[in-house]
């Protein structure tokens, strides 16, 4: 009877880590494939940015009326290139 008891406790012990270990490798999978999404999500992000603001340079170039809010955004955008290009070139000429 006690022997029946400890056997049926053995086998729902191993049944336990089983799926445990199932678990744990569902887990592994999904957070493999968040990180994937996440990143994919992330680059999708930054294209829409990089087209906004081609619209808004485009909007800039063809002399067309740009949102005030816009403007102040483009404006650093652009001093913000600028510094970069400042950086490559002292960078470059050392």
């Amino acid at each position: 009877m006690i022997h029946d008891e400890l056997q049926k406790l053995e086998r729902l012990a191993h049944l336990a880590s089983k799926k445990l270990l199932e678990a744990t490798e569902e887990n592994r999978q999904l957070r493999e494939k968040l990180a994937e999404v996440s990143a994919t999500l992330e680059n999708k992000e930054q294209e829409i940015e990089h087209f906004k603001n081609k619209i808004k340079i485009s909007n800039i170039v063809d002399k067309r009326p740009v949102n005030p809010g816009d403007s102040v955004e483009m404006s650093e955008l652009i001093n913000n290139y600028i510094q970069e290009i400042d950086h490559l070139i002292t960078y470059l000429s050392e």
